[in-house]
């Protein structure tokens, strides 16, 4: 059975980066996802689910809630390695429930844990500020994403903390101690 982790954290939290470097560190053994990532490698695949998704986003449209799924589902299906990380999801209570439902119908894949890097609002904002990437990174930008980020969050966090799912990592420190923390807790909720 597959073993997916969910890492979510507000902008600038390194979820994204630390998923990636556990993944590259151990990549015979973890898969690292992105939602974005997915869709469009679908697209790229050519099959008839990539051209679902293609006439949504070519048209600048949504994707819909159940195609989402239905995308991240099959690739954590046919992932390489038994441990799966997928950062940034679920983003909305609707996403949550939705993946809930259809990882519950299925016994292929197990979420094992969702783990939260946890920054302070200032320090997320520091981080997103200070990439000097571009246009998408200023403060009406910034605020807007954490009003994204955090409107579902006390929703979110208390359905996986019912379900005993919910691990809290401490983003504030510097990248080698937070992915160190972060493997770790991975093995120890592996070995439960």
């Amino acid at each position: 059975m597959k073993e997916l982790f969910l890492i979510i954290g507000a902008p600038g939290s390194g979820k994204t980066t630390d998923a990636s470097l556990i993944a590259q560190a151990d990549a015979t053994n973890i898969t690292h996802y992105s939602t974005g990532d997915l869709l469009r490698a679908e697209v790229a695949s050519g099959s008839e689910l990539g051209k679902t998704i293609d006439s949504f986003i070519s048209k600048g449209n949504l994707v819909p809630l159940d195609v989402v799924v239905n995308t991240i589902v099959c690739a954590l299906k046919a992932a390489p390695t038994k441990t799966i990380i997928i950062d940034g999801y679920p983003r909305s209570v609707e996403q949550m429930m939705e993946f809930d439902k259809v990882l519950s119908e299925q016994n292929e894949i197990c979420l094992k844990g969702v783990i939260e890097v946890r920054v302070s609002e200032e320090v997320a904002k520091e981080r997103v500020l200070g990439r000097n990437r571009g246009a998408d990174d200023n403060e009406e930008v910034f605020y807007n994403r954490m009003k994204v980020y955090t409107e579902p969050l006390n929703e979110i966090l208390d359905f996986y903390q019912k379900k005993k799912l919910h691990f809290i990592i401490d983003g504030e420190r510097t990248i080698e101690p937070i992915v160190a923390d972060m493997k770790e807790l991975i093995k120890k909720i592996q070995s439960i």
